[in-house]
Order: C-alpha cells, then structure tokens, then sequence
C-alpha cells in the first residue's frame, strides 16, 4: 500500500468538456479540462484521473485528443476510463500519454478483460473502476455485502456483490481500485465509509476514495476508513477547495500526503 495518500482530482469529460452532477445526473459544464489539469497540477495533485462519463453510454471511444492534450500539460499520473473494451483501446490510450487506465463496464460484460489487460501490460496499469451503491430491496437477499456494481455512469444496477467483484478483479489482475459511491456523488455530503471499510478488508491492492468530498474535514475520515488515496472533483472544480488546502488538512490530521 502506499505510504503516503495521494490526492487525485477527477476530471469528468462529456463532449470535450469537464462536467459534474449529482448521482450522476443533471450534468453541468465545469471547464475545459486541459486548463483544470494545468492548474491541478500547479496546485500540487499527485495524479489526475480523466473519465469519459458519457462513452460508454453512448457506445462511443473516449477521445482520444483530450487525454493527449491533458497529457502534454501535466507531468504526473494520468489516469483515464471510459469506453475501454479492448487491449488495443489501452495501447492507444497509453500511447497518447495515459499511465493508468480505468474499465468498469467492459470488465463486468467480459471479466477477461481484465487478465488481458494485466497479462500485456502490467498490473500497475489496470485500475478496476467501480460505481457502487447500496443493493435496492429486491436485490438485498442476493447481494450479500448490500453494496452492488452498477454501469453506464451509475444507470445500470447489475446484481454483482461489490465486494465479491472488486476480490475477483484483483485476482485477475486490477492494481488498484477506484471505489466511487453513486449514493454519495455530488452529494458534497461526506465519502461513504461503510463502502470504503469494506474494500478496504477485501482489497490486497490500494483503494482510492470517491465520491461525495464536501469540504476539508471529509478526506482524513475516508483514510482512516482504509483508503489509500482520495480523488474528489466538484469541490475542485468550482474552487471551493484546492489540492493544497485538503493535503493541509489531511497533514493536520496526522496523515502522510506527498
């Protein structure tokens, strides 16, 4: 696990451009994302993460110039999901400047994937990206964890157990796991802890924090629910907070950051 946690602003693309919502959905324009990395980056994050929330959805690659452009403007770890369904996908993605790629549905559809993926390139490139929530009534007797993935940017209920899938991933290969709560996104309400003490149980690899950071006091209780880095986007976005301020906090807190 790493010694120190990182902090990792997410960058939401639909169209070229950053957006953000609740749970989701009511998507708003944020910004242009190779300026918000640019300034990011300034600030002091230690990687970015760059989803194409719509890509999926919309059966469509993620694009590609973005994530070049973004990488030509930082000089950390970029990390980048949406519309990855092939090995191929991944070597493109990496030649044009990611470090780390993300696959959520693609995986769930055909979880080979993710041993094709570790198998080429290394099990530090795959990132199992799940969105998770609590499992609806009719799905509690089969979901033993009540936490369930979901896909297409949060629309889609699977009867996947959370916890099973994200032990199963691991064994396949993922190097990480970047936990987001669909219940908590957007919500600036606090991370889910429950969700995060439980990854953190079943996980060997690190597990990043998403979903639902508010403000400064949020991100230390999500470390010492078990997470090894947080990654927050809106409270970034509009200027609310900095990198810098939640590392302060974090460093008040008594955790390690970078």
């Amino acid at each position: 696990m790493s010694l120190a946690c990182r902090v990792i602003p997410c960058l939401d693309v639909a169209a070229g451009r950053v957006v953000k919502g609740v749970n989701f959905e009511n998507l708003r324009d944020m910004g242009d994302p190779v300026e918000l990395a640019r300034e990011y980056f300034r600030q002091g994050a230690d990687e970015i993460t760059f989803l194409d929330v719509t890509a999926t959805v919309d059966e469509r690659a993620t694009t590609y110039d973005v994530v070049r452009r973004t990488a030509e403007e930082v000089f950390i770890p970029l990390t980048v999901g949406g519309g990855v369904r092939t090995v191929d996908d991944v070597a493109r993605l990496l030649a044009v400047g990611a470090d780390k790629i993300g696959v959520n549905s693609a995986a769930i559809a055909r979880p080979d994937l993710l041993d094709e993926i570790a198998d080429r390139f290394g099990a530090q490139v795959l990132v199992l990206s799940l969105d998770v929530k609590r499992a609806s009534a009719e799905l509690r007797d089969r979901v033993p964890s009540g936490f369930v993935v979901t896909t297409h940017g949060g629309r889609t209920e699977t009867e996947l157990d959370a916890l099973e899938w994200a032990r199963e991933a691991t064994e396949r290969g993922a190097g990480e796991l970047l936990v987001n709560s669909i219940d908590a996104d957007g919500t600036r309400e606090g991370f889910d802890l429950e969700l995060i003490s439980l990854m953190r149980e079943v996980s060997s690899v690190p597990v990043i924090a998403s979903g639902g950071a508010g403000e400064v006091g949020h991100f230390a209780p999500a470390v010492g629910a078990g997470a090894d880095a947080v990654l927050a986007a809106s409270v970034f976005h509009s200027g609310q907070l900095t990198v810098g301020d939640v590392k302060s906090a974090m460093a008040d807190a008594g955790i390690e950051v970078r």
